[in-house]
């Protein structure tokens, strides 16, 4: 069942908002200081100082962990980093409230521009080994990424609605709902693929590019479109399907309409 957050959308505080009007704690002004520091410096001196020294303010930082320049974070006493994880330049973590947190299993490897938000009373987790291509998004309460995915560039991973159903009053003032996202181990999500909230990707499925999940997916699945359906099972000789087959699917779906209507 979805829980409801009646609360206006703008009132879910972010780092800049929740500590206006109040003293920041000591851990909170030492993260801010150390992050907004350290973020900036290149090259291998700016690796290992931010290896080092980011271990005081983080919920957990493995071993061996790799953070390019310009990697932002809010509340990072709020995030667990793996051991060997790589953190790409202009990847972004933020925890939404104090109620919130972001878990970075072992060798994990967060592209360029990788935007990841957890929400309040949230989770985000994503588990060892798993690859998230550039400029992906994951955003939500509970986002549960299992171990030895494979997400594409640009895919978007929403784990919240907004509520609408008043039209006399702003979309943007009738709070969200939540039910989380879980996609299981040994995933392959293609470049552009969105996830809607609710939805689970069993084990071992494959979603083609720019599909659009909107219900679960079973175990060994390959799914395209919009709405993303089934069209095969991996292992399964008369279903089985090579990529060159999957993009001739992908034509085959974006031509029907026209066929359709013509």
């Amino acid at each position: 069942m979805a829980k409801q957050d009646n609360r206006p959308s703008g009132s879910q505080p972010s780092l800049n908002s929740s500590t206006q009007g109040r003293s920041l704690t000591p851990l909170q002004r030492m993260s801010r200081i150390v992050t907004v520091l350290l973020k900036g410096i290149p090259f291998s001196i700016g690796m290992k100082l931010r290896r080092f020294l980011y271990r005081s303010v983080f919920a957990q930082m493995g071993t061996a962990v790799q953070i390019e320049p310009d990697v932002e974070f809010v509340r990072p006493y709020l995030i667990k980093i793996g051991d060997r994880v790589q953190l790409c330049a202009y990847a972004y973590l933020e925890v939404s409230t104090e109620t919130g947190q972001i878990c970075v299993g072992n060798r994990v490897r967060l592209d360029r521009g990788v935007d990841i938000r957890s929400h309040e009373y949230g989770t985000v987790e994503i588990g060892d080994r798993t690859r998230i291509g550039p400029y992906s998004c994951l955003s939500g309460q509970i986002i549960k990424i299992g171990k030895d995915c494979l997400i594409a560039s640009h895919a978007g991973i929403y784990a919240n609605n907004h509520i609408f159903a008043d039209r006399h009053h702003n979309i943007n003032q009738q709070g969200r709902t939540y039910q989380g996202i879980v996609i299981e181990d040994d995933c392959w999500l293609g470049s552009g693929v969105r996830v809607m909230d609710g939805v689970t990707i069993g084990k071992g499925s494959v979603i083609g590019a720019g599909a659009v999940v909107t219900k679960d997916i079973p175990p060994y699945s390959v799914a395209v479109g919009v709405p993303a359906r089934v069209i095969a099972q991996r292992g399964s000789k008369e279903h089985e399907l090579e990529p060159t087959d999957l993009m001739q699917v992908l034509i085959e779906l974006e031509a029907k309409p026209q066929s359709q209507t013509g």
